[in-house]
């Protein structure tokens, strides 16, 4: 069982930037994936970005060149460091972990990022 807990969100303005932190209760470097997806008001979850223990990544075209995904595998920690923000992206985000390929099997509760003026 992995427990992971997000952190970072709040309320930024249109520009902003943000880092969201995930930190999980047991040794990541041997996950498979971690990933980023997020959910807006009366939308579907999407998948923002996710990263492998090999450290290959993947973006939504929505966030490629603006958002970067990054783990530490020392700290548990996977982060996502969101630049040049913009309204669309307010949702929540939640992060997650896969212990095989095309699933994710453990989820966070979420944090809020709101980006508005």
């Amino acid at each position: 069982q992995v427990q992971l807990v997000e952190s970072g969100g709040g309320l930024v303005q249109p520009g902003g930037s943000l880092r969201l932190s995930c930190a999980a209760s047991t040794s990541i470097s041997s996950i498979y994936a971690m990933g980023w997806y997020r959910q807006a008001p009366g939308k579907q979850r999407e998948k923002v970005a996710s990263i492998t223990s090999g450290g290959g990544t993947n973006y939504a075209d929505s966030v490629k060149g603006r958002f970067t995904i990054s783990r530490d595998n020392a700290k548990n920690t996977v982060y996502l460091q969101m630049n040049s923000l913009k309204p669309e992206d307010t949702a929540v985000y939640y992060c997650a972990a896969g212990t095989r390929p095309g699933s994710m099997d453990y989820w966070g509760k979420g944090t809020q990022v709101t980006v508005s003026s």
